[in-house]
């Protein structure tokens, strides 16, 4: 059984198409479940999700949060999807002060729910609802420097048996989900994995050096194909953050016919 990682960086696919027997997303759903089923189970999960965007770093403190159904033209059924599963105010409140010992600006939401980034993955990987869970917002300045620095605020959240999450998906071109497959864009989008990859996993560089990296994403061969908007990659940086070493574990996979990967650090 692999040890619980301080951070975990997944795909989450798209919208609720996992959940609806997509066969597109059957790998990422095998993967996600056989890390939930080999790792030790966290005290609860704090989740950077692509799909939540404020001014500051927001935290949801409600006991709990209802559901946000925030995306458009599936079926019906995927709007009755339910996940019940707890908040944790208390926790929510503890991640408000070691942010502000790191002189991070943030605020704490009473009302705001969990919504596709949150409840999707954690359906697939704790199916009981009974995995207590904080959903923290990325800064819509979308600052790659800024988002390591906010998950390096939480770093000792592992010792209370916390595990950080980032929900996003390391490929992130909509358009291109649905046009036809073709040569250069699948290199690109090669290459781009590939890169981050190298990131993540080479331990020949120095943290500093990895830092630069990241900061510097635009630069990756196929990257703004990739991303053309990186609130999808951005979870990645936060996960970073928390360890600020190479990950320990590389998931690589198909989503949607586009290669994807996850990481655990």
């Amino acid at each position: 059984m692999m040890t619980l990682p301080k951070s975990l960086y997944i795909s989450h696919g798209g919208g609720p198409l996992p959940l609806l027997g997509d066969l597109r997303h059957d790998e990422m759903v095998a993967y996600l479940q056989r890390i939930a089923e080999t790792m030790p189970r966290p005290e609860a999960i704090v989740v950077f999700s692509a799909h939540w965007e404020e001014q500051v770093p927001t935290i949801t403190a409600a006991r709990n949060p209802p559901l946000i159904y925030d995306y458009y033209g599936f079926p019906p059924g995927s709007y009755q999807i339910q996940y019940p599963c707890p908040g944790e105010p208390a926790l929510a409140g503890e991640i408000f002060r070691l942010f502000a010992n790191e002189e991070i600006d943030a605020r704490l939401d009473e009302i705001r729910g969990f919504e596709h980034g949150v409840f999707v993955p954690l359906k697939i990987m704790y199916p009981d609802a009974d995995m207590p869970c904080v959903q923290i917002s990325l800064v819509n300045t979308l600052n790659p420097s800024r988002h390591i620095k906010i998950g390096s605020a939480l770093r000792d959240l592992h010792k209370q048996n916390v595990l950080v999450m980032g929900s996003g998906f390391s490929f992130h071109n909509l358009k291109t989900f649905f046009a036809p497959d073709t040569v250069e864009p699948d290199q690109l989008n090669e290459k781009f994995e590939n890169w981050l990859q190298t990131v993540c996993v080479d331990r020949g560089y120095s943290e500093e050096q990895r830092s630069e990296l990241l900061v510097l994403w635009e630069e990756a061969p196929g990257a703004r194909y990739c991303h053309p908007r990186e609130e999808h990659l951005l979870p990645l940086h936060v996960c970073y953050g928390v360890a600020k070493t190479p990950c320990t574990e590389r998931y690589g996979l198909t989503i949607m016919n586009k290669k994807s990967s996850m990481y655990a650090w």
